[in-house]
C-alpha cells in the first residue's frame, strides 16, 4: 500500500508543488531586478500524461521555463498580484495533496492496529 500508484502520484504532486512555491518566492524576491523574467513551474501535464499512458509517475518536481509575458520598462516581467495568487493557490493545493496523503496513512494505520 505505501508504494501504491496514489501514494507515488500524491508524492510526485507534492513535490511539483514544492518547486512551485520555490520559484514563486524567487519571482517575488526578484520584483524588482532590472531583466529578471519570471519562472514558471509545469507538472500536471506530464503526471496526467503518464497516468493515461499506465505509467509510473516519476518524481520529478516539474520544468521550470521563463515566462514570456510582457516586460516592463526595465525588462522585468513580474507581477506581484499574479505571484501572490500563484502563491496562495500551490499553498491550498499542497495542503489538499497532504490531507490525501495523511488519509492513505490513517487507513494503513487503522489496518495495522487491527492486525
Amino acid at each position: 500500500m505505501i508504494g501504491d500508484v496514489t501514494s507515488t502520484v500524491l508524492h510526485a504532486a507534492l513535490s511539483g508543488l514544492a518547486q512551485r512555491q520555490r520559484v514563486t518566492s524567487d519571482n517575488i524576491a526578484n520584483v524588482n531586478t532590472p531583466g529578471f523574467l519570471a519562472g514558471r513551474v509545469a507538472f500536471e501535464s506530464d503526471l496526467r500524461s503518464q497516468l493515461r499512458n499506465g505509467q509510473t509517475p516519476t518524481v520529478s518536481g516539474g520544468t521550470v521555463a521563463r515566462s514570456l509575458e510582457p516586460t516592463n520598462t526595465n525588462g522585468n516581467n513580474v507581477n506581484l498580484d499574479s505571484e501572490t495568487i500563484i502563491a496562495t493557490e500551490t499553498g491550498l493545493r499542497y495542503q489538499l495533496a497532504l490531507n490525501a496523503l495523511d488519509g492513505k496513512y490513517s487507513v494503513l494505520r487503522t489496518a495495522l492496529r487491527t492486525a
